[in-house]
């Protein structure tokens, strides 16, 4: 069996190189990268290390120490901690020049849950983001966010802004597992462009499809390239794995030092064994052991399928967020196993390459792998905005 980083490599030989491409951009003329709002650098490992284009980490900014502890292992020292408000409001802090900024304003006041937290200052982030595209005289920007931005009053806040400094915007709902991340998660993101439309460029075309939906690869689809390939599976990112030793970060390099356990109560377990097989959830728990089933879900009669759901083996994960390692929030058991995924298998599902370095606590690395941007994903961004910088100026 393929382990997952050959998977990551193989994609980024197919997708993220062209044919014939006699050399790389020299380091002296690479497109300079400012990183807002920046995680542990999803984003930037997918423009910089994982793209065909030649792009150069300058600047990062997160709120988190570790998040950033983390980025500053993996891309150099120079992403800054701190509230970016009060960072700009600062005569001290300098924003270095640079072609692109990226970066994922903090999404919650867009969700489900909070639609009606009127005034939620997360959803006015991105005006600091803007700022940090002025004052880097930047002529390119891509923002992030959760898809429920998509025609929200913030939405058109954001373009009508961005027109007035001197930008087109294009904008798009992506779906990972098009972009041969191992997970269907869909995110929101908005292409700005001063010297060329966007539009013409982004979203990329898909390099992976749904063998589910009757899909022809040959097929001449304008969304898809060239011969994509299938979507990829929980088997295929985590098959390679062994079961997890320990409950602890481990001291060892390769893929199991994040490859660990959790203890789970009695209980616990008896409700992981309750659902043996894969695709099961809370409803069958109910079905199988209603006095192991927490009343609150006996008396919630619809919705939150997902919840205490097993992975399939042959399908992508399902999203995963900050905590992946508790089945009660989502689709986090394991296919067969009697356990909730690991550090190291969320890590895969985002498609983290094994040698990305996290940093801090086990709940801080687990914050850092789910808010992150899928590195592949960000890859085949990075492939279209480079492909505008070099087609579209």
């Amino acid at each position: 069996m393929k382990t997952f980083s050959i998977y990551v490599n193989e994609a980024r030989e197919h997708f993220g190189r062209r044919k014939g491409r006699k050399e790389e951009m020299p380091s002296d003329r690479s497109i300079r990268l400012i990183d807002a709002f920046s995680g542990c650098g999803g984003m930037t490992l997918g423009f910089v290390r994982l793209s065909k284009g030649s792009f150069k980490s300058m600047w990062a900014n997160d709120v988190n120490t570790y998040a950033a502890d983390s980025y500053n292992a993996n891309f150099g020292n120079h992403c800054q901690v701190g509230d970016i408000v009060e960072m700009l409001a600062s005569p001290t802090t300098r924003i270095p020049p640079a072609e692109i900024v990226i970066g994922g304003p903090p999404c919650q006041g867009f969700s489900l849950l909070n639609r009606e937290r009127k005034g939620d200052p997360r959803k006015r982030l991105w005006r600091p983001f803007l700022e940090i595209v002025r004052r880097a005289g930047a002529i390119c920007f891509l923002m992030e966010n959760v898809p429920q931005i998509l025609g929200s009053p913030e939405y058109e806040a954001i373009v009508t802004e961005s027109k007035a400094m001197g930008f087109r915007v294009a904008s798009a709902k992506l779906c990972a597992a098009d972009y041969g991340v191992p997970q269907t998660r869909y995110r929101a993101f908005l292409l700005g462009c001063n010297f060329a439309n966007p539009n013409g460029f982004f979203p990329p075309r898909r390099t992976h499809y749904d063998p589910s939906n009757g899909h022809d690869p040959e097929s001449t689809s304008s969304l898809y390239v060239k011969k994509p390939l299938p979507w990829i599976t929980v088997r295929a990112a985590v098959g390679d794995l062994p079961p997890p030793e320990g409950t602890e970060i481990r001291k060892e390099s390769g893929p199991l030092d994040l490859h660990f356990g959790r203890n789970p109560t009695a209980k616990s377990l008896a409700r992981y064994r309750a659902i043996p097989e894969e695709g099961m959830n809370r409803f069958d728990l109910q079905e199988r052991a209603l006095e192991l089933t927490p009343g609150c879900w006996i008396k919630k009669k619809t919705g939150g399928t997902d919840l205490f759901g097993r992975l399939w083996w042959n399908r992508p994960a399902f999203t995963i967020r900050t905590e992946f390692f508790k089945p009660e929030k989502g689709r986090y058991l394991h296919p067969e196993q009697h356990r909730p995924i690991t550090h190291r298998e969320a890590a895969r599902f985002q498609s983290f390459p094994d040698d990305f370095a996290f940093k801090g606590t086990k709940i801080e690395m687990a914050k850092q792998i789910g808010n992150a941007v899928p590195p592949l994903l960000a890859a085949r961004i990075a492939d279209a905005v480079y492909e505008m910088f070099t087609r579209g100026a």
